[in-house]
């Protein structure tokens, strides 16, 4: 990852720039972090879509497995929901931002966009199963709702100028505190732990977002080259995808209407 790290000590040895050239440079590379991650959300959205059309059928003959909630599963909708290939469906994303983080420094722009588009269509199919359990009205309200709020604190982030360098290193301490939370409650099935849960998660990603728009834009560097540029906006974008995402799960435990 080193060639991905914040390169504003070398500026001095590649000459003089006016502002407004590295301001224009800036902006172009931040919206492409922009675009990579909504195309990354609409992929997601596709994929969900997609997968929970093939899951799930109005047409009794062709169900194998019927929901408490009434909904009826094909065989592909068992499979994935209903089988150890679930287990699958849940690690697979988790297992290409893995990947995607170690190797990128040695792959093309293209192989890292690639390998990013094939996460988020994974990311889909793992996400498709909250069609299952919240109406689709409630879904689509906080999907808007994230944005929103996504919104606002990616332009607090890229505007502040104060540091968050710590704030950010403390959210990170509070997502692994998060993680084993919920690999507690998978046991204890509590719901008061979830509520709390799902109120830390809002806020550690709320922070999350801030912090990682501030973290990608001091990371671009006027004189990188457009492989490392590429790479850096790819690594933004995957950043910025997972808050989002995350944002999005935690808010619809208190926004969502179950079926």
């Amino acid at each position: 990852m080193a060639d991905l790290r914040n390169y504003q000590a070398r500026a001095a040895g590649i000459g003089t720039r006016t502002h407004a050239d590295i301001d224009e440079g800036l902006r172009a590379y931040m919206l492409k972090v922009y675009n990579l991650m909504a195309l990354g959300l609409a992929v997601t959205g596709l994929a969900a879509v997609a997968m929970m059309m093939a899951a799930t059928t109005t047409d009794p003959s062709a169900a194998v497995a019927t929901l408490g909630n009434g909904k009826m599963l094909t065989s592909i909708g068992a499979a994935v929901y209903g089988s150890p290939l679930r287990w699958v469906v849940m690690l697979a994303p988790i297992a290409m931002v893995f990947f995607l983080s170690y190797r990128v420094d040695k792959m093309s722009v293209s192989a890292a966009q690639t390998t990013f588009w094939v996460f988020s269509a994974l990311m889909g199919i793992s996400l498709s199963s909250v069609f299952l359990v919240f109406t689709g009205q409630s879904v689509v309200q906080t999907f808007f709702v994230t944005a929103a709020a996504f919104g606002a604190l990616s332009l607090y982030g890229y505007t502040t100028k104060r540091d968050l360098t710590a704030m950010g290193s403390f959210l990170m301490m509070g997502v692994f505190g998060l993680i084993i939370a919920m690999v507690v409650n998978i046991f204890l099935q509590s719901s008061a732990m979830q509520f709390a849960i799902s109120a830390i998660g809002v806020l550690i990603f709320s922070g999350l977002t801030a912090y990682d728009t501030q973290k990608i834009k001091e990371m671009y560097f006027e004189g990188d080259d457009a492989m490392v540029s590429g790479r850096k906006a790819i690594m933004g974008a995957l950043n910025l995808y997972l808050d989002f995402i995350n944002l999005f799960s935690f808010l619809l435990q208190f926004m969502g209407n179950r079926e």
